[in-house]
Formats: structure tokens, C-alpha cells, sequence
């Protein structure tokens, strides 16, 4: 009898298939949690057939999982893409992280699906999709860091070397847990900056909670960076900067914007749609001030917004 070939190991299998394009998405699930068909699509693929194929590859392969959310009204939403566990494994290798548990994709997946603010993460996740699918058409830009809002969940995330070490020893509840931080790059220039995703479900006073905590920590450390306020109407974005008139030594870097004009302008994040709070006209990502020598750094080949 002949000798039989031992079973492929499935983690091999798997990366003997991934490409450059699969890796930045597997490990932006594994840092954002999930990402719908039109969001892949948008940021990483030339087309939604191309899409659709490719992940159902990656599905079949065990790297993906996914589910389909129903409508209040009526039907589904999209595929919404989270890591399955060979997904897990493989970014675990890639990282040089030990390999996780064995369940982790499964209680990741439920925790997500039953998430009551779900679209409050695909709408955080979207503005960052808009700029990777701005920079896939236009090559001068490029989103070259995207965190999560989990990296800045524990206590003293934000605590730099000669900032006050009352940012340690308040937590994670005197300071800002932004819904995600990003750096942008365009024409060998880069600027920094953290992210609310607001959907108008919120009264406005958790808005204005919000921005007295990144004052807070403007003042107590060395972070400068803009903090950019996404809300959904015009209206919206009038009432919130008719209250922070009323706050006139305000020192933080604050713009706003709207999905509204967004829409009306079909605009990325990437353009001039930025107003900063108490200025006129808006500007465009790149050119939002901010001081920050530990960005400057790290990036030293870019020339820096003044």
C-alpha cells in the first residue's frame, strides 16, 4: 500500500494563499472588529465582483467569517466580515504574537453581532475606509496608521515622558477615549489626529463632556493633535460650535464636519471640508494645524503642517 501525504497544516495552507492586499485587511479586522462588503470593497479592490470573490476565498479558507444583519424595516444589510480563527492565527504569526485562544473568533463574532452600537462602529470605521479609499485613487496620500479606539481604553494610554503623572493616576475616565486616531499623509506631508464619530444620538452636552476632556489633556501633556468632530447635519455641527463659543480660552486643535455636506460635495475626509472651531472657511485634512515633537519623530521626512 501506498504511504499517505500527511493533511496540510490549515495555517499553512492559509498564507500559502494571502497576498499583501488580504494581510492589510485581516489585520484590520483584527484591530477594528468588523467591515462590510462595500467597506472592503471601497478601500482595498478595484471592484465588487473582484471583492465578492476574494472574500469568499478567504471565507472558505477560514481566515473570514461574516453575517448579515437584519433591517429594522425589512431585508439585510450587507456582509459584515469579521476574522474567523485561522484569521486570528494568521495575524497572531504576523505580529509574533502568541497564538490566541481557540474561541476567539467564535466570542468575538458574538460580542459583535449583539454589539448595541454597532453602527457607531461601522460609521468610526467608515471616515478611516474613506481616507484608505481616497489613497487607493489618488497616490500622493495614504492613511498610514489607523488605531483603534481599544488603544486608548487603558489607564495611562495616554501618558507621555514630561507630561503630568496625573494622567496615570486619573484613568481612563478624566480623558478621552476617541473613537480612533490616524495619521494622513499627502505630498511628503503628515498630520496626526483622533477621531469622534457622533450620529446624533447622543444629547449634545456628551459632545462638550468630550471636548473638556481632550482640553485636559492638551493642557497636561504633550498631545496636539487636531481632534476631529464627524457629525451628522449641519445642524448638528452649528449647535456644537455655538456652544463652544461660549468657551473662548479653549486651546485644543477641534474641527468639525458633517455627513451632510460629505454627501453633498461626495468629499473624503481627505478634502476641504474641515472647519476649526471658532475660524472661518474649512480646510483640508493635511493642512490642520498641530504641535506634536514625538509625531515629528517618528515622521521626520514629512514637512509638517504649521
Amino acid at each position: 500500500m501506498g504511504k499517505h501525504l500527511p493533511t496540510a497544516d490549515p495555517l499553512l495552507r492559509l498564507q500559502a494563499s494571502i497576498t499583501a492586499r488580504d494581510d492589510r485587511l485581516l489585520g484590520w479586522l483584527y484591530d477594528h472588529g468588523v467591515l462590510t462588503t462595500d467597506q472592503i470593497a471601497a478601500a482595498l479592490f478595484p471592484s465588487l465582483d473582484f471583492t465578492q470573490r476574494r472574500l469568499r476565498r478567504l471565507t472558505a479558507l477560514r481566515a473570514l467569517d461574516r453575517f448579515r444583519p437584519n433591517k429594522a424595516d425589512g431585508g439585510s444589510h450587507p456582509y459584515h466580515y469579521v476574522l474567523d480563527q485561522l484569521g486570528y492565527d494568521h495575524v497572531h504569526a504576523q505580529r509574533g504574537l502568541p497564538r490566541g485562544r481557540r474561541d476567539q473568533a467564535r466570542r468575538r463574532k458574538h460580542s459583535l453581532t449583539n454589539r448595541p452600537d454597532l453602527p457607531h462602529l461601522l460609521g468610526g470605521n467608515q471616515v478611516f475606509i474613506d481616507l484608505a479609499a481616497h489613497a487607493r485613487t489618488h497616490p500622493d496620500g495614504d492613511l498610514v496608521r489607523w488605531e483603534p479606539a481599544s488603544a486608548y481604553h487603558e489607564p495611562g494610554t495616554l501618558y507621555r515622558e514630561g507630561a503630568n503623572p496625573n494622567i496615570i493616576l486619573a484613568g481612563a475616565t478624566g480623558f478621552p477615549r476617541p473613537d480612533g486616531a490616524g495619521v494622513w499623509t499627502e505630498h511628503e506631508r503628515s498630520v496626526p489626529f483622533f477621531l469622534e464619530y457622533d450620529t446624533g444620538g447622543e444629547h449634545l452636552q456628551i459632545l462638550i463632556d468630550k471636548v473638556i476632556k481632550y482640553e485636559r489633556l492638551y493642557r497636561m501633556s504633550t498631545w496636539a493633535w487636531p481632534v476631529l468632530f464627524h457629525v451628522p447635519s449641519a445642524r448638528r455641527e452649528a449647535n456644537l460650535r455655538h456652544r463652544l463659543a461660549a468657551a473662548p480660552d479653549l486651546a485644543m486643535l477641534l474641527a468639525t464636519t458633517t455627513a451632510e455636506l460629505r454627501t453633498a460635495l461626495a468629499a473624503s475626509p481627505a478634502h476641504q471640508v474641515w472647519q476649526l472651531a471658532g475660524r472661518a472657511g474649512r480646510h483640508r485634512l493635511i493642512d490642520l494645524p498641530y504641535i506634536d515633537a514625538d509625531h515629528d519623530d517618528e515622521y521626520p521626512t514629512h514637512d509638517q503642517p504649521g
